[in-house]
């Protein structure tokens, strides 16, 4: 039986941009704890507190809205990502920081996580093609900065940062699963300490040509 407050809410009129963020957080709760084949637009609209047309008048079907759901998570979190890169110009702490951004993603109150991790749609081209991307945007991201510091090529130094990518991703989803004692920050700097003597083990192009060449000129001389 409807109640009064329901029958307020369905009613209470919202600019559309702020409908949509409020069907958006509905649809989080219901795919994340369901997963998408489980969930139910009639049940998402309940969350909500609107009626079904109206849900359907802003996204048509189900896979829509899971799909506007997963491209503001992968916002989301590219942001996060980005923004522990330009916290620091020192690469050491560049790393550090992007791990623990995965490992505070995951270990948050925050549950779009598990749309990006642990995803049981990857079958649909439109999801996987998302997921993908998310990858080699976090990738290209953090893929200058091993340039940077090891000389590497463009294609080696993505080579390199998608694995940085997924040692952060599957070491933070272990580490939320196990449910040890570990803290969150001592987790991460510790994947962080493998990540980056990783990376200092490739020296850089040009220590290598003068170790090659110790009596060649200079950088900078004629």
């Amino acid at each position: 039986m409807t109640t009064t407050q329901d029958a307020a809410a369905r009613s209470a009129r919202l600019p559309r941009s702020e409908r949509r963020a409020q069907l958006l957080d509905a649809a989080k709760d219901v795919f994340v704890q369901r997963g998408y084949h489980a969930a139910a637009m009639d049940e998402i609209a309940e969350r909500a507190g609107v009626s079904k047309p109206v849900l359907y008048q802003h996204f048509p079907g189900k896979l829509d809205l899971y799909l506007a759901l997963l491209d503001a998570s992968i916002d989301e979190f590219d942001a996060q990502v980005r923004a522990a890169l330009n916290s620091t110009h020192d690469n050491k702490r560049r790393v550090a920081a992007t791990v623990d951004a995965y490992f505070s993603y995951v270990g948050s109150d925050n549950t779009s996580f598990r749309l990006l991790f642990e995803n049981d749609l990857t079958a649909a081209d439109d999801v996987r093609d998302r997921l993908d991307a998310l990858t080699r945007r976090c990738a290209g991201a953090i893929a200058p900065v091993i340039a940077e510091d090891t000389g590497l090529s463009t294609e080696e130094s993505q080579l390199l940062a998608a694995g940085m990518v997924g040692m952060a991703q599957v070491a933070a989803r272990y580490w939320l699963a196990s449910d040890g004692s570990l803290p969150r920050q001592g987790a991460a700097t510790l994947i962080a300490s493998l990540g980056w003597r990783g990376i200092r083990g490739f020296p850089r192009r040009e220590v290598e040509r003068l170790e090659a060449d110790p009596g060649g000129a200079s950088p900078g001389t004629d």
